[in-house]
């Protein structure tokens, strides 16, 4: 399973970018970082992502969107792009998206081919299966996924508490990759601490960590790198 990390930063990190992870060159998890310039680096044609998954609409995970719709309206793939999210991510990102360009931003939808769904609870995007599990993130409503790929199983949480979804996400999953915001506890996220816990109860799961705010987290990411897991 190959995975790379465009960001593994939390909103006001001063040392990572925004969350944005890119599985076998074809799924995008989520999307807060600057997503060309860094595929660009990574290898990744931008016009290759099959699907768009977002956790939640915070700005650090969707921020990185605009120019990627651009780039897809200028360069425009042979399939509409799924773009998933929870109820109402179609009427935010149109509003971001028309606010960042303006009166332009209708023909530009028509040429990225963009195919709004919500999210649900079991469903298959781009030829692969997946779960969706409702996360705790104070009032906003996230959610986290379960990928089916080559007989291995990817879950991915955006930002949540250590709470009783975020187990039932992580169980029995080949890789996780979970939130480690900050030590001594974050408010509507996992801390280092919880972090730990969470990858000792799950022995079998090998986890990596991202949404940091500052720090090293031991088996954590770091932006721009990628890795088979």
């Amino acid at each position: 399973m190959k995975l790379a990390f465009l960001g593994s930063g939390a909103a006001f990190s001063l040392e990572r970018y925004n969350g944005a992870v890119v599985v076998e060159d074809r799924l995008l998890l989520d999307a807060g970082a600057p997503l060309l310039p860094h595929m660009h680096r990574l290898g990744i044609d931008p016009g290759g992502i099959e699907a768009v998954l977002l956790t939640h609409l915070h700005g650090d995970h969707i921020l990185g969107l605009p120019t990627f719709v651009l780039y897809r309206a200028f360069f425009p793939s042979a399939a509409p792009l799924p773009i998933l999210g929870p109820p109402g991510t179609e009427e935010v990102l149109e509003r971001l998206f028309t606010l960042s360009w303006g009166e332009a931003w209708a023909q530009h939808r028509q040429q990225a081919q963009l195919e709004y769904r919500v999210t649900e609870e079991n469903g298959w995007v781009a030829g692969v299966p997946y779960e969706a599990v409702k996360l705790d993130h104070g009032s906003m409503d996230c959610r986290g996924y379960r990928l089916r790929l080559d007989g291995r199983l990817l879950a991915y949480a955006g930002d949540t508490t250590a709470s009783a979804p975020l187990e039932k996400l992580v169980s029995g999953a080949d890789v996780a990759i979970t939130e480690a915001t900050a030590p001594g506890g974050a408010e509507s996220h996992t801390s280092w601490e919880e972090a730990k816990a969470l990858a000792e109860r799950h022995p079998g799961t090998r986890f990596l960590f991202n949404h940091v705010f500052e720090g090293e987290v031991p088996c954590g990411v770091h932006d721009l790198e990628v890795m088979d897991a």
